[in-house]
């Protein structure tokens, strides 16, 4: 099994009942290390060098977040300008993306069908995160899923079981 780093970042966590269900998933899991940015970095001060280090000991990664303003949430925007380091790009350096796989798992409030060009948003959701998208495929990481859930905060119980189900089995294909 892949060691694998869960880098989850809701800056409203407290008021998202339903999004808070989806984090069971990864505490079930010996081989994910689950860190919460907002709670590691509630001052936005992130410790850059630390973080470099750390993410050198996986093989896998998971970015699991909310669409917050039709992006990123601030603090994981952040994690990404301070903490990729474009040194890792020349020919002898040690990249930690390279050749690793990444997974997302975004949460929405908005419907399917607000997504997109004919939808209320105009843009799809992996417009609206093109940045690290943009970013990771630089860094030579292979982007395996993104798994959106929309209307997350209007699901039952049993969706959200659903979802974590096929989100299980997306990462073990």
């Amino acid at each position: 099994m892949k060691k694998t780093l869960v880098l989850f970042a809701h800056p409203f966590l407290e008021y998202a009942e339903n999004s808070q269900m989806f984090l069971n998933f990864y505490e079930r899991n010996q081989h994910f290390t689950f860190r919460d940015l907002y709670e590691e970095y509630p001052e936005f001060h992130i410790a850059a060098f630390r973080e470099r280090k750390r993410i050198h000991e996986y093989d896998r990664f998971i970015f699991h977040f909310p669409i917050i303003w039709f992006g990123m949430p601030p603090l994981l925007r952040l994690w990404v300008d301070e903490v990729i380091d474009t040194n890792w790009l020349k020919e002898y350096e040690d990249n930690p993306f390279e050749n690793k796989d990444v997974y997302f798992l975004i949460t929405t409030r908005s419907k399917e069908k607000s997504f997109g060009r004919n939808g209320k948003h105009h843009y799809t959701v992996e417009e609206l995160i093109s940045g690290i998208l943009v970013t990771l495929k630089i860094f030579k990481a292979n982007i395996r899923n993104i798994y959106v859930v929309y209307e997350s905060e209007n699901l039952t119980k049993k969706e959200i079981v659903q979802h974590k189900k096929k989100f299980t089995e997306i990462l073990s294909q």
